[in-house]
């Protein structure tokens, strides 16, 4: 089921970037303003949307008490107060690491090797466990308030 329309009224492009910026920025050694810009970029295009599927998909399979409509409401109590707050920083593992490479490729800062190996069916397939494992991440973080 995709996500409600709600959540991308609530987990906006800005509140994302916010969440995923300090593993981004710790994984590239750049300061934290121009990791919010390369995030930002590459999440203008189809990666949000994937990602809060996968952000949805995690949130619905770790909370069985909650209705859809409590999950969301769940997202917002979290938001309302700071929604820019800063995420933890993550693990890195290689599911981060595809992620990782992916949002490059997103922006143009990875190089064409990065992009032939993506574009295998092993590249692929560590994408995709890149987005859910990134999508996991985001919704702890979109959930993990009040």
């Amino acid at each position: 089921m995709p996500y409600p329309p709600r959540l991308s009224h609530l987990a906006t492009r800005a509140v994302v970037v916010a969440k995923l910026m300090p593993t981004y920025a710790r994984a590239h050694h750049i300061d934290e303003e121009e990791a919010s810009q390369r995030l930002s970029t590459a999440l203008a295009g189809r990666m949000l949307p994937t990602l809060l599927d996968s952000a949805w998909t995690a949130m619905r399979g770790k909370s069985k008490r909650l209705t859809d409509d409590g999950l969301v409401e769940k997202v917002a109590a979290t938001l309302s107060e700071r929604p820019l707050r800063p995420g933890r920083i993550a693990e890195l593992n290689p599911a981060w690491s595809a992620f990782l490479i992916l949002a490059d490729l997103e922006i143009g800062t990875a190089g064409d090797a990065a992009r032939r190996v993506m574009e295998t069916e092993e590249g692929r397939r560590r994408g995709d466990e890149g987005l859910a494992e990134v999508g996991r991440f985001l919704a702890a973080e979109l959930t993990r308030g009040k």
